[in-house]
């Protein structure tokens, strides 16, 4: 009785253990779903510099001799495009960090000219933020309010493609709502892939997930 018990308990564990496993992949109630499985940077591409925490985020870690603001060819890139979703995610930075969303690219290897951005930026308590500060679109438009926290403290990002309507919520506020076909991006593809980009400064992402909309 007693081996017979804790085959059972093991058989139970194993189990527990393999459905955790499948949920890193499978879809949750609300829709979204999991873009890291907390492990690997696997459905991603790079050409380096990306880590996986031990807390599961994952972390640019600059290559010995690289320069803070200037953009290398690290992007983390997803291995698929997306068209209307919804881009659930948090991120931190150092002290004078830089990083981005790229949304809807066509080029992965020119994510500057063929995508736009979601700026991150260490501009907490900026007064009047522009497009080129945290949660500004770049080259298009200024967030409403400037919502970035200090470095070091995590942020959220709630971003909302659909058709040519782009919603930003930044911190829980509505920064943008955007008609994209009447901004300064749109001749960029309506369909592409979501990159975070390397300007070799230290960004932490975490809770990276998506909803696709039908």
């Amino acid at each position: 009785m007693k081996t017979c018990s804790a085959l059972t308990i093991l058989l139970g564990i194993s189990v527990a253990a393999a459905a955790a496993r499948g949920a890193d992949t499978k879809p949750a109630d609300d829709g979204f779903v999991p873009m890291f499985d907390g492990k690997t940077l696997k459905g991603w591409q790079t050409t380096g510099n990306w880590v996986v925490e031990d807390d599961g985020s994952v972390t640019l870690k600059p290559r010995p001799g690289e320069k803070g603001w200037q953009r290398y060819d690290a992007y983390l890139t997803t291995d698929r495009k997306y068209k209307d979703f919804v881009l659930d995610l948090e991120f931190k930075i150092e002290k004078t960090g830089n990083s981005g969303v790229f949304l809807r690219v066509g080029d992965p290897k020119d994510q500057v000219k063929t995508g736009f951005e979601i700026q991150i930026l260490d501009t907490h308590g900026l007064e009047k933020p522009g497009n080129h500060d945290c949660g500004g679109v770049i080259g298009t438009a200024a967030p409403s309010k400037n919502m970035a926290r200090p470095a070091g403290e995590w942020n959220r990002y709630v971003i909302t493609c659909e058709g040519n309507r782009l919603k930003v919520v930044f911190n829980g506020e509505q920064i943008h709502d955007l008609d994209l076909s009447k901004s300064a991006v749109k001749d960029r593809p309506a369909e592409g892939y979501i990159g975070f980009q390397d300007e070799a400064k230290r960004v932490w992402y975490r809770n990276v997930k998506i909803k696709e909309l039908k």
